[in-house]
């Protein structure tokens, strides 16, 4: 699916790479730059552009046109400064978001500090959830709210497969609120069902509640 929607990703190392590759299959355009000329010809024929230049330079961001992009996103290495500066000059130039790979919990304060929307910590992100799917195997994909809650996806337990959601009583016994539920082989999706809605080993529960209730309820067999 072609979409409109521009993006701009600043630094082209295993991160930014994966990220303007993704963000391409999506069907966005994806501008990328790196100084490393190596970088930019790999992905020449993948990104709708892709541009070696200095983007800590304040004028080399103005004629990327940075506040036309729908995100910055700012991926630079081990070194702090150059991040700092790049994210400094794109919210100087009116970029709408800008998110950052963040290299240390310092670094990520100051970007807060300059307005960013987003500090990303990927291997501490995928560390979380790597060791979620393996503590609770039913959970699928998480989604955090707040600071107790998030929205899980998370297959249907055996053992209340075939009841009902009024037999399951899910928000009673586990103090989760179910939002819908997913046919996993068609796709279709359920939202608020009946409490007649009866429960399949096929479907996908979508459920809003307090990480430890998430958890008791994503362990059971």
């Amino acid at each position: 699916m072609k979409s409109d929607k521009r993006f701009l990703v600043l630094g082209l190392g295993s991160f930014g790479t994966a990220l303007a590759t993704r963000l391409t299959r999506n069907g966005c355009r994806v501008t990328g730059v790196d100084m490393n000329e190596k970088r930019v010809e790999q992905l020449q024929q993948v990104l709708h552009e892709a541009v070696v230049a200095n983007v800590t330079d304040r004028a080399t961001l103005e004629a990327l046109l940075v506040a036309q992009t729908q995100a910055v996103f700012i991926s630079l290495g081990d070194s702090i400064e150059p991040s700092l500066l790049a994210a400094l000059h794109a919210r100087e130039l009116g970029a709408r978001r800008v998110l950052v790979k963040g290299i240390s919990a310092e670094h990520g304060k100051i970007l807060d500090h300059l307005g960013v929307e987003r500090v990303v910590f990927p291997e501490a992100e995928m560390a979380v959830q790597l060791a979620d799917s393996m503590t609770w195997p039913n959970v699928l994909a998480a989604l955090t709210i707040d600071s107790e809650n998030e929205l899980a996806e998370m297959a249907v337990p055996q053992s209340l497969s075939g009841r009902t959601l009024r037999e399951a009583d899910l928000r009673r016994r586990y103090g989760c609120l179910l939002v819908g539920v997913k046919d996993h082989l068609t796709g279709k999706l359920t939202l608020n069902p009946d409490a007649e809605f009866r429960l399949t080993d096929d479907q996908l529960l979508l459920l809003i509640g307090g990480k430890k209730d998430l958890g008791k309820l994503g362990d059971m067999k």
